[in-house]
């Protein structure tokens, strides 16, 4: 195991123990402790939501919803709980449920997709071949199944663990492995891998 590997590991450890430790504050009454997880993670809160919908005030509605619930419900949260996961799981609970509700109300049955990166030409430079390589990827992503995206994005993005992207996809570890290894493998059909990991990652 390389020394990147095992400084990386041990990186993510620290953030998971100083998310805990602030979580397990707010659950015993810190205020302080919520503004500062709310800080923490609202960009990618903002960004994971994008990905159900591009309606952006339905995906700040909701992140603020999931805020204001987790305040008035404090007193029947766990301590024992992995953050970042807990946080993307109930904000896509909340966007799918208001989804589906809309959809009702419209009479139009609706079917909650994830699209991956949205713009990825944001992302890079203006290098003509970097730029035919985003495009052609592009194209590529759009024709993996929804969930495939949202466990590579999950995955390469948020940089999440197998576990974790199955507690907010609802699937099991094995499941989300295959989704992940079956996207990767469709899209090195058609890439050249060391691009693809390098924009993905």
């Amino acid at each position: 195991m390389t020394r990147i590997v095992l400084y990386y590991r041990r990186m993510n450890v620290i953030v998971k123990d100083t998310d805990n430790s602030l979580w397990a504050s707010f659950v015993n009454g810190d205020d302080d402790a919520l503004h500062s997880i709310y800080t923490q993670f609202v960009d990618v809160l903002y960004a994971f939501g994008l990905r159900f919908s591009d309606d952006v005030d339905l995906v700040k509605d909701s992140i603020h919803d999931l805020f204001v619930d987790l305040y008035k419900y404090r007193s029947n949260l766990s301590t024992d709980v992995n953050v970042k996961s807990y946080l993307f799981t109930s904000l896509k609970r909340k966007i799918c449920k208001e989804l589906k509700k809309l959809s009702t109300q419209e009479n139009h049955n609706i079917e909650v997709l994830f699209t991956i990166f949205g713009s990825l030409e944001d992302q890079v430079t203006n290098d003509e071949v970097q730029t035919e390589l985003i495009t052609k990827l592009n194209k590529q992503l759009e024709l993996l199944p929804s969930r495939q995206k949202e466990a590579l994005y999950l995955r390469f993005n948020s940089e999440l663990e197998y576990e974790e992207i199955a507690s907010v996809m609802d699937i099991s570890v094995e499941t989300c492995r295959t989704l992940v290894y079956r996207g990767i493998k469709q899209l090195r059909e058609k890439m050249v891998v060391k691009h693809v990991y390098k924009i993905i990652a």
